[in-house]
């Protein structure tokens, strides 16, 4: 028990230091872009008064230390900083583009999990037999593909030539929910790369528990063949695939640049390239650090996880 508490509190430890290590870089990295951001906003021809009076609105005649010090002790509260461009909280560009993203997350999840993880099993339970080698190597060649070639793909196939689905969410804004048959295609291309990810780390989680001592043990023991394999082995082999599965949540919930532009879905992807384009820099920083924040919460989440599920495994990391 001390062991598992010692584990918890690394790991808790780790985290808060990672996350002000985010909050760090990312004002660091966006104070080394080229360029400057009042000159950007004045216009194609700035008058230097109204220059000025930008970097003072903008508290860039302020020491670099200052604007992190003011920034960094908003961020507890939620106070994310103010559009360049708009005037608008920065918190708003995240809950406006946060909904479709999640949605997304959502969805390709609940989709994940059962496919990912009864393909993993299934080719584990055949291993070297047809349905191994079969589900083997179509994972391997959709893993192959990139996400863009595969929604182009998929949109000439079944938008444009069948006409089955609608080829973007044009027109459809964020209310996604509503009409589903716009899902239907990002959803297959978030899923794709993933799902292969999941089976891979499965079959191989599976195929090592079913052949450890303990297994075999309990098997000259009598223990049937369903409990071993689902009460014993499997949750050995669950423990690395939910540390995928957190990298892939992540992957989702920091908005997947490629698919929601393909499919001009407005989330957080397109409120990011949409801020770079305006050098909108707070919304930038913000959206930044709480991409950071949800890699160092979803991670820490998995190493609790696998912690639970295999102990031993846990705690020796």
């Amino acid at each position: 028990m001390s062991g598992v508490r010692s584990f918890v509190a690394r790991r808790l430890l780790l985290g808060a230091a990672q996350t002000v290590a985010v909050v760090l870089l990312v004002f660091a990295l966006t104070e080394a872009l080229p360029g400057d951001a009042a000159v950007a906003l004045a216009g194609d021809q700035p008058d230097p008064a109204r220059v000025a009076a930008i970097r003072e609105a903008m508290n860039l005649d302020q020491p670099a230390w200052q604007r992190l010090a003011d920034w960094a002790a908003g961020l507890p509260h939620g106070d994310l900083g103010t559009s360049l461009v708009s005037g608008r909280p920065v918190s708003q560009y995240i809950a406006d583009g946060f909904a479709p993203t999640l949605l997304l997350a959502a969805l390709t999840v609940a989709l994940l999990v059962p496919v990912g993880f009864g393909l993993g099993v299934l080719a584990a339970r055949h291993e070297g037999r047809l349905a191994d080698r079969l589900i083997s190597s179509v994972t391997l060649a959709v893993y192959a593909v990139p996400e863009f070639a595969l929604g182009i793909l998929l949109v000439t196939v079944l938008a444009i030539q069948l006409g089955w689905l609608p080829p973007t969410a044009v027109g459809y804004g964020a209310d996604l929910l509503g009409h589903p048959a716009a899902l239907v295609l990002p959803v297959l291309v978030l899923l794709a790369r993933p799902v292969c990810s999941l089976v891979r780390l499965v079959r191989a989680g599976m195929i090592d528990a079913l052949a450890s001592p303990y297994v075999a043990q309990a098997r000259r023991y009598g223990v049937p063949r369903a409990r071993l394999r689902y009460a014993h082995a499997l949750p050995n082999a669950l423990a690395p695939a939910a540390q995928q599965l957190a990298r892939t949540v992540d992957w989702l919930l920091s908005g997947v640049i490629v698919v929601e532009a393909l499919f001009v879905i407005p989330g957080l992807g397109t409120v990011l390239l949409n801020a770079i384009a305006e050098r909108d820099v707070p919304v930038v920083q913000g959206l930044a650090v709480v991409f950071g924040a949800l890699t160092v919460v979803l991670n820490l989440g998995a190493d609790l996880v696998a912690l639970r599920l295999a102990p031993r495994t846990g705690v020796a990391a």
